[in-house]
């Protein structure tokens, strides 16, 4: 069955910038007319008194900025699809956690826009998601180039002082967040503190062992001890888990 194009909202405070977007969108043929608005403020009044599916929206802007926008969209009973597009990779974990369905870097290409619209027409026309099945890309800098690591490829995060590292099959990438922060926002995806510079997804881990009194847990190649304090609730945890 053919889909509905979608309504999409660009939002930009530069007028060059937002021009740009405007006519890549409309060039797309899964859009169907695209609106435009120079500052969150104008967005709201167009959302006001027009049907939106998605909003292409800008983060550094005056006033009301893209995330104190998403903030109010979130309030909405039926809100649009989110869609960052940025010259910060900063802000990526703050706009995955407001329920952004994507995150793109200027200087935009028609490429990566185009991969954009395809999650959106992908989410238009999915069931809903519960917390623990919507999966994220976070934005990594690695040797000055920004990377996308998709948050179920995760296999468990250390404690970096302020910050948190990330470790993957292919490699490890340090991320500008607290652990506790990503352990509250990542709780219903799987992640669980196994020790207070730790947490593990728990869909990675392959074993559970016992030596000497101590627990530990294998992922990827990597075996973890848990503290005594949190073995029973890891234990428990692992062994009753969803196996779907």
């Amino acid at each position: 069955m053919a889909m509905t194009p979608l309504r999409a909202l660009v939002v930009d405070d530069e007028p060059p910038a937002l021009s740009e977007l405007a006519w890549l969108l409309g060039s797309d043929e899964r859009i169907g007319r695209v609106l435009t608005a120079d500052s969150g403020a104008q967005a709201l009044r167009v959302l006001e008194g027009e049907p939106v599916d998605v909003l292409f929206c800008d983060i550094s802007m005056p006033g009301l900025d893209g995330l104190d926008l998403a903030r109010v969209l979130a309030r909405f009973t039926s809100r649009p699809h989110l869609v960052f597009v940025t010259a910060y990779e900063q802000h990526a974990v703050e706009a995955f956690d407001l329920r952004a369905v994507d995150y793109v870097l200027k200087p935009v290409r028609a490429q990566r826009l185009a991969e954009a619209v395809r999650r959106v027409v992908e989410a238009q026309s999915g069931p809903a998601q519960t917390a623990a099945e919507v999966d994220e890309d976070i934005a990594v800098e690695l040797g000055g180039v920004t990377r996308f690591v998709r948050r179920s490829g995760v296999l468990f995060v250390e404690a970096a002082g302020d910050y948190a590292r990330l470790h993957t099959a292919s490699g490890s990438h340090l991320l500008r967040v607290p652990l506790g922060t990503l352990e509250e926002r990542w709780a219903a995806a799987g992640f669980v503190r196994i020790h207070r510079s730790s947490l593990i997804n728990v869909r990675h881990v392959s074993e559970l062992m016992t030596d000497g009194g101590r627990f530990h847990v294998r992922l990827g190649g990597h075996t973890l001890t848990v503290s005594r304090r949190h073995t029973r609730q890891v234990k428990d945890l692992l062994i009753h888990r969803d196996t779907r």
